[in-house]
């Protein structure tokens, strides 16, 4: 029972503290653990088990086909975080650590999750609208499943704004971020059109999203920036719905910050964070001073 609760005190603080790599992580893995929980009680429980794909597609897939869609639009968001074989969720989770925490030390937490979930999305938007247009996929009914799209959103939103970085191949052979990238995108383009059960314009979606989101990317107007803006703004309005008029009130010294103030303050810290990411290329994470590891790892848990 000790061994348990330990287990389970060091999931919950994995969650709480480790960045929001490690809770997309804990979250896709969940559910993951849920479908298949979820699979082998209707196999035990009913002998058709083709109740059991209509239910997993109606709840934790996206279909493609727009006369669905419209009566199940949930799956353009349970789909970017639910896997259905281990080889899936293992490939998926290993690319979204790595290129996760890179894009929480040079970027934040929260910029993270929006690029995560808004990519993942345009993503299943785009596979929506090939569907549409193309006729050799008009008459394919497919529905798409896992994060793939999202986690290239992240990995396209890093590459191209740090370019020259470069990461350890196989723990062997260094090559630069924006390479890899194009490989991934090359392999997705010369696959559009193929059945080989990969959702290739997804992946594109996502990859689109992400370029476009580290486009002046400290202007208030750039799309995750606003998007951002529009998401916090849901959730406050919401949380103010539950909570009611019992709201903590505001420190003394608080202010609003001016846009010049705050894209001042963006570029201020994006520059520091863009000296040490040259210094780590250059001479590696271990030359690196103790403020500026500290500094590092504090940016990475702004939520």
């Amino acid at each position: 029972m000790q061994a348990d609760q330990n287990l389970f005190d060091s999931l919950k603080n994995s969650y709480r503290y480790g960045g929001m790599t490690i809770r997309l992580i804990i979250i896709n893995a969940s559910i993951f653990l849920l479908i298949q929980i979820l699979s082998v009680v209707i196999r035990l429980m009913m002998a058709d088990n083709s109740m059991l794909t209509v239910f997993l597609n109606a709840v934790f897939t996206l279909n493609t086909d727009l006369k669905y869609f419209i009566f199940m639009p949930w799956g353009l968001i349970t789909s970017i975080f639910a896997h259905f074989t281990l080889w899936h969720i293992l490939l998926n989770m290993l690319f979204l650590f790595f290129s996760g925490r890179m894009f929480e030390q040079i970027f934040d937490s929260k910029r993270l999750l929006y690029t995560y979930l808004i990519g993942g999305m345009a993503g299943g938007v785009l596979e929506i609208i090939a569907h549409l247009i193309f006729p050799v996929l008009q008459n394919s009914h497919i529905v798409i499943v896992g994060a793939s799209g999202s986690i290239m959103a992240i990995f396209i939103a890093l590459a191209f704004y740090k370019p020259n970085l470069k990461v350890m191949l196989f723990g062997i052979f260094p090559i630069r971020l924006i390479f890899l990238a194009l490989f991934f995108l090359l392999s997705d383009l010369i696959s559009l059109g193929m059945n080989d059960g990969v959702a290739h314009f997804a992946h594109l979606g996502g990859a689109l999203f992400g370029a476009l989101s580290i486009r002046n990317n400290t202007n208030k107007n750039n799309i995750l920036n606003l998007t951002q803006r529009w998401g916090d703004s849901l959730i406050k309005s919401i949380n103010s719905i539950f909570k009611g008029s019992s709201k903590q009130p505001k420190r003394s010294n608080s202010r609003f910050k001016t846009d010049e103030e705050y894209n001042i303050e963006k570029k201020s810290k994006q520059e520091k964070i863009d000296q040490i990411l040259d210094k780590i290329s250059k001479s590696g994470y271990e030359s690196l001073t103790r403020q500026e590891k500290d500094f590092l790892f504090n940016q990475s848990k702004n939520d």
